[in-house]
C-alpha cells in the first residue's frame, strides 16, 4: 500500500539525500488548524452521541434479547461466585470469553443490577468510540471538520445506538478493534517522522533505520487481546492490522527512498511484530480470565485436577484451555434456526435486523400502541456504504490510498469471516454481528465526502458545489435517524407510526 497520494507522496527508488527537501511534510503532512477545535470539535459531537445513548437508558425496563444470559453472567463476576445464573448455585457453562461481562459488572457494582446499571458500561464504550471515530478520521484526513463528521455519522447510526443501549458483547469488539486501529494510526505518524528524521540525516543504510520498541503498536497489542477478551470474532482483525502495519512500513520506506524497504520493514521492524500481534494479545486475554482462575467457583475451574493433573500452574492452564476449547465447539456448532438470523451478504442492505423487544402497552393515546427496539443501521448510512465500499477499492487500486486500503481492511476483518462460517459452517449469525465494522464504513463515507468536497487547491466553486452536496447527506442521514428513531429506542407509539417505519418486509 503506497502513501498518502493526496499530499503528493509517491513511492521512491533513490537515494534518501534526494528526497530530503521537505521530507518530513511529505511523510507525515500537518494537520491544519486550531489543536483545541481539534479536541473541541469531536468532543461536541461525542456529548451529542452519549446524550442520546444515555437518555432513557433504563427503558426498556426489562431483559431484552440475549441480555438474559450477559446480565446473569456480569452479575455473578460481581459476587466473585462464577455464576451465570444469579439463582444458581455454583459456576455454570459460559461461551464467551469474561471481559465485556466484566465492564458490565462494573456499572451493576456502581448503579445496582438495573437496566441502566447492566447497561452502563456499553452506552460508555459506545460513546467513547464516538470520540475515537472523529479523532482517527481528523488524522487520517488531516481535516477537523471531516473528524467531526465522521463521529456525527457514528453517533446517528441506529445500530451504533441500540448496541450501546443494550447489554451484548458486540460493541466491546467493535470498541477495542477501533482503539487498536487508532493505535496504529498513531504508531504509522510516530514512525514515518523517525524514517523522515534518519532520511534528512543521512544516518541509516539502505533499508533505513530499526525503530526498536513502538508504544503505540504495543498499545494495539493489548487493546487487539482485549477484543478477543470480550468475544472471539475480534481475532481477525489481529492478521488483518499486521497487514496493515506492514504495509504501511514499507510503505513509509519507499516514500523516503530506501532501496531496501523490505529488509527495513520485515527484519529490522519485523523482528517486534511477534510481540504486538502474539505476545501482547495473548497476555492480555489471559489477564481477562484472572478471576476464573482465582476464583475455586468457576464453572470446569478444576477439570484438570479432576483429570489427573495437579501441577499448580499447569493445572489451571489446562483446565482452561479444556473450557475454552469446548467454547470453541460450541460456537462452531451454533446451527439452531431463529427466526431473525441472517446471512453476512445481506447485511449491508439491512434486510433482516433484530427485534430486540417489542411490546403493545396501552399508553399512547389510541387503541393500539408498540413500543420497540429494533438493531437495525441507519438506512441512510449503510446504503451508501455499498457505493463507498466499491469507490474505496477503486480508489486503493488505482491510487493506492492507504487511508481507502485501511478501511476496506477493518470492514473486511469484521465481515469476511461471517462468509466462511455461513458456507462452510452453516451457523447461525444474526446482522447486530456488523457493528464491529460499522466505524470503518463512517470513516469510509467520510473519505469519500471528502473527495465530492475536493482539496484545498480546488477551484472555490468546486468546493462550494461539493460542501453543499456532502452537507445535504449529512442532513439526509440526521433526518433519516430522526425518523427511525422512536423504533430505536423503544418509544411508545401509535401502530400505525411504528408500522410507517417498516420500509421492509424483512423488517418485522
Amino acid at each position: 500500500m503506497a502513501p498518502m497520494t493526496a499530499y503528493g507522496i509517491e513511492p521512491a527508488t533513490t537515494q534518501p539525500a534526494s528526497h530530503a527537501a521537505g521530507l518530513r511534510d511529505r511523510l507525515v503532512p500537518p494537520i491544519p488548524g486550531s489543536r483545541v477545535w481539534g479536541w473541541a470539535g469531536p468532543l461536541l459531537v461525542t456529548a451529542f452521541g452519549a446524550f442520546l445513548r444515555f437518555y432513557r437508558l433504563g427503558i426498556p425496563k426489562a431483559v431484552v434479547f440475549d441480555e438474559t444470559y450477559y446480565v446473569g453472567d456480569a452479575y455473578g463476576i460481581l459476587l466473585a461466585q462464577g455464576k451465570t445464573n444469579i439463582l444458581a448455585n455454583g459456576g455454570e457453562l459460559v461461551v464467551h470469553p469474561p471481559l465485556g461481562k466484566i465492564f458490565m459488572a462494573a456499572g451493576d457494582w456502581l448503579f445496582g443490577l438495573t437496566p441502566f446499571g447492566w447497561r452502563f458500561a456499553v452506552a460508555l464504550v459506545g460513546s467513547l468510540a464516538i470520540l475515537m471515530t472523529a479523532r482517527i478520521a481528523r488524522r487520517m484526513t488531516r481535516s477537523t471538520m471531516l473528524g467531526c463528521v465522521a463521529g456525527l455519522l457514528l453517533a446517528l447510526d441506529g445500530l451504533e445506538l441500540v448496541m450501546s443501549r443494550t447489554a451484548l458483547l458486540d460493541i466491546f469488539v467493535m470498541f477495542w478493534a477501533l482503539a487498536a486501529f487508532g493505535c496504529l494510526v498513531l504508531d504509522r505518524d510516530w514512525s514515518r517522522a523517525r524514517i523522515a528524521t534518519a532520511a534528512e540525516a543521512g544516518t541509516a543504510d539502505e533499508a533505513g533505520p530499526a525503530l526498536g520498541i513502538r508504544w503505540w503498536r504495543a498499545a494495539a497489542g493489548v487493546c487487539l487481546g482485549a477484543a478477543v477478551a470480550s468475544k472471539w470474532n475480534g481475532i481477525w482483525f489481529l492478521p488483518a492490522f499486521l497487514l496493515l502495519t506492514v504495509a504501511w512500513d514499507l510503505g513509509a520506506r519507499r516514500a523516503a527512498g530506501y532501496l531496501a524497504p523490505w529488509r527495513g520493514a520485515l527484519i529490522r521492524d519485523g523482528k517486534w511484530l511477534p510481540l504486538t500481534f502474539v505476545v501482547l494479545p495473548a497476555a492480555a486475554y489471559l489477564a481477562s480470565w484472572s478471576g476464573w482462575l482465582a476464583s475455586p467457583y468457576g464453572y470446569d475451574r478444576n477439570w484438570a485436577a479432576l483429570h489427573g493433573n495437579h501441577t499448580p500452574v499447569w493445572s489451571a492452564l489446562d483446565s482452561l484451555y479444556q473450557y475454552n476449547r469446548y467454547m470453541l465447539q460450541f460456537g462452531l456448532g451454533l446451527t439452531t434456526g431463529h427466526p431473525y438470523k441472517s446471512q453476512p451478504w445481506t447485511w449491508l442492505l439491512t434486510t433482516r435486523p433484530v427485534s430486540f423487544y417489542y411490546a403493545t402497552p396501552k399508553t399512547c393515546g389510541v387503541a393500539s400502541c408498540s413500543q420497540e427496539v429494533l438493531a437495525i443501521g441507519t438506512p441512510f448510512i449503510w446504503y451508501a456504504s455499498i457505493p463507498v465500499l466499491l469507490a474505496c477499492l477503486a480508489w486503493w487500486l488505482l491510487r493506492r490510498d492507504w487511508r481507502a486500503g485501511a478501511v476496506l481492511m477493518g470492514v473486511a476483518a469484521g465481515w469476511l469471516p461471517w462468509f466462511w462460517f455461513a458456507w462452510h459452517d452453516h451457523r447461525t449469525e444474526f446482522y447486530f454481528y456488523a457493528v464491529a465494522f460499522d466505524p470503518f464504513l463512517v470513516i469510509g463515507i467520510t473519505l469519500c465526502l471528502g473527495l465530492i468536497i475536493g482539496p484545498a487547491r480546488a477551484a472555490p466553486a468546486r468546493r462550494a458545489a461539493g460542501s453543499i452536496l456532502s452537507g445535504a447527506y449529512v442532513l439526509a442521514v440526521l433526518w433519516d435517524f430522526w425518523y427511525m428513531y422512536p423504533v430505536l429506542a423503544a418509544q411508545v407509539v401509535p401502530y400505525t407510526t411504528w408500522l410507517s417505519r417498516m420500509w421492509y418486509h424483512g423488517w418485522i
